[in-house]
């Protein structure tokens, strides 16, 4: 996919009737990660109780139906204030899709990437979705979910790719397989069971369905994903790893490579439907991603 592919929106990015909505945040980066974070609170982490009702707000998937909740409580502009409590359930996969939409819908090329970061505790690597946005030069990282306020040893709406901050999923997958990391401190959180090799393997696949604009939800599941590697194609995962990471590098022919794989091989991509695991009820499910 070309620079100017990330201009338009995904059917995961298209706020649809609330187009107006986007319209009016303006369109630099700091004010778009600001309006994400009043629009949407984290529905484990983000310092206030909800009842389960509400934190099944995580699964609404689609920014339309984001803002539909948003709306039925605060039928105001998107950066007018809303109370903590109130604001949407979600997760930093919603804070960086609301980001991306918003910067897409004023013709800014965005997207979202699956990875890893070490900035939430000491010796563990949560996963984590970020930003990532075309200044007309470069893709830049940004995590809309920082607050610029807490004093930070880097710049949240900057990343250096280099600096170990944030890893994108293709990269600790090659790290694993080259004997460099220990795949067990990678997860979900240190308190849940959700991490390990499986966990980065299927998250390389992610990362390559977020490249191509099908944001799924991260507890999606689909194709070659797998919670057990006993048999699973590891070669494969291999290969699309690479190609992600060369890709990243500005190597054209791996995006074109990624692309051509992504649309011909099922095991790569998410079908009409995903196996969904909510993480709320931990009920799993077929959903149908046809609108």
């Amino acid at each position: 996919m070309d620079v100017d592919d990330y201009r338009t929106h995904s059917p995961y990015s298209d706020p649809r009737h609330h187009a107006a909505l986007l319209d009016a945040v303006p369109a630099d980066l700091p004010t778009v990660a600001a309006t994400a974070r009043n629009v949407i609170v984290h529905y484990r982490a983000g310092g206030v109780e909800l009842p389960d009702v509400r934190r099944a707000e995580v699964n609404l998937r689609w920014l339309d139906r984001i803002l539909d909740a948003d709306q039925s409580r605060f039928p105001l502009p998107l950066t007018a204030e809303r109370p903590a409590v109130e604001r949407v359930a979600g997760c930093c996969r919603d804070h960086t899709l609301l980001t991306v939409a918003a910067l897409r819908q004023h013709g800014i090329p965005a997207r979202s990437r699956i990875g890893f970061v070490s900035y939430f505790s000491p010796d563990w690597h949560h996963d984590h979705v970020l930003a990532e946005w075309w200044d007309g030069e470069r893709w830049v990282w940004s995590d809309p979910e920082l607050d610029p306020a807490v004093d930070r040893p880097f710049d949240g709406y900057d990343i250096d790719p280099e600096a170990g901050h944030f890893d994108s999923a293709a990269r600790v997958w090659l790290a694993y397989r080259a004997g460099r990391i220990d795949p067990g401190t990678y997860g979900v959180d240190p308190s849940l069971p959700i991490r390990g090799d499986w966990l980065v393997h299927d998250y390389v696949l992610l990362e390559l369905a977020h490249r191509h604009k099908d944001e799924v939800l991260l507890w999606d599941g689909f194709g070659a994903m797998t919670e057990d590697l006993t048999g699973a194609d590891l070669t494969l995962v291999d290969e699309v790893a690479a190609l992600l990471v060369a890709a990243d590098r500005g190597d054209a022919a791996a995006g074109r490579e990624l692309a051509r794989r992504y649309a011909s091989d099922a095991r790569l991509r998410p079908g009409p439907t995903v196996h969904c695991v909510d993480p709320v009820s931990g009920v799993a499910a077929d959903v149908d991603l046809r609108r």
